[in-house]
Order: C-alpha cells, then sequence, then structure tokens
C-alpha cells in the first residue's frame, strides 16, 4: 500500500480496526472506539481491510443482536481493501488464528492496529506496527484535532431489520 495520503491537517493516519472496535461503537456511540470510526467516515483516518477482516467483522456483528452489520459495511471502502496476499503465519505468536489476520494486515499495510485484545496486545512491544487501544490512539493520534472529536452519530448505530440479517 502507498505511503498515507497527505490532508490540510497533515498525514492520514492508515488503521485496521479490530473488530472489536466495532462492537464497542455499536454500544457505545460516545465511546473512543466511535470516536475512531467517526474519524474513518469523516476521511481523517484511512481504514485498511482485506477480505479476512471484513468478513470476520461481518461474521462477528451479525452474532450479536442489538448489533447490526448494515450500520458497519460501509466503512469497508474498495478504495481502502488491501487486496494483495498477507500471511498470518509469521504471526504465530499471538494465539488466535484470527487475531493474526489483523496483525499481519496491520504488519502488511504498514497500518496502526487499534485493538481492545489483551492476545494483540500483549505481542505489541515485538511488532513492527503500533498496537495501540482506542483510548491510546485518541490520546496519542487525535489528541488536537478539532474535526475528529465529533462522536459517532447514536442515530447512525440503531439496528436495522432486514431478511437477510436474520438469515445470515
Amino acid at each position: 500500500m502507498s505511503e498515507p495520503e497527505r490532508t490540510g491537517h497533515g498525514r492520514r493516519i492508515a488503521v485496521v480496526l479490530d473488530t472489536n472496535i466495532l462492537i464497542a461503537t455499536g454500544f457505545n456511540p460516545n465511546s473512543h472506539a466511535a470516536r475512531i470510526v467517526g474519524a474513518v467516515r469523516a476521511g481523517r483516518l484511512r481504514m485498511v481491510w482485506c477480505e479476512e477482516t471484513r468478513r470476520e467483522s461481518e461474521r462477528l456483528l451479525r452474532k450479536i443482536p442489538p448489533l447490526s452489520w448494515s450500520t458497519f459495511a460501509d466503512l469497508f471502502s474498495e478504495d481502502t481493501r488491501r487486496s494483495e496476499r498477507i500471511d498470518p503465519s509469521a504471526h504465530k505468536e499471538i494465539p488466535d488464528p484470527a487475531d493474526r489476520v489483523f496483525a499481519a494486515l496491520a504488519h502488511a499495510a504498514g497500518a496502526t492496529l487499534i485493538t481492545q485484545d489483551d492476545h494483540l496486545l500483549a505481542n505489541r512491544s515485538s511488532a513492527a506496527v503500533p498496537y495501540l487501544t482506542a483510548h491510546e490512539f485518541v490520546r496519542f493520534e487525535l489528541r488536537d484535532d478539532r474535526d475528529t472529536r465529533r462522536r459517532e452519530d447514536p442515530s447512525r448505530l440503531t439496528p436495522e431489520t432486514s431478511s437477510e440479517e436474520e438469515t445470515g
């Protein structure tokens, strides 16, 4: 993936959002996670994803009844998709194979991984890219950007019922 784009406020940071960040946003629109999702939607952050991370996020969001996949599907913009192969096997120190995919994507994209997962955070000292909690990311990366202080609009997080979600 190319060098992060430049914006009027500085660099547009590439991030990989672990599914737990989306879940936290769905449950608390005033959370640090929601602030990060709001910054992605506003174009201030560039959320990098691959088919494996999108599939895992969709699978988990569909399993949690108060949440809706359709609420977050727009974050997976085709222009930020990484289609090149990633190598999760290079991250065997991470016990959960699903977590390895997020770590491998962040490494391949040179992106910051934002997560609340203890297994990932336990390995951040040896990671080639930053692994940060939502709180840490907001504190260190979004601290001075007034435009990203806006939180996720709670009305956006209202689950939409659809026959696809009920059966999927």
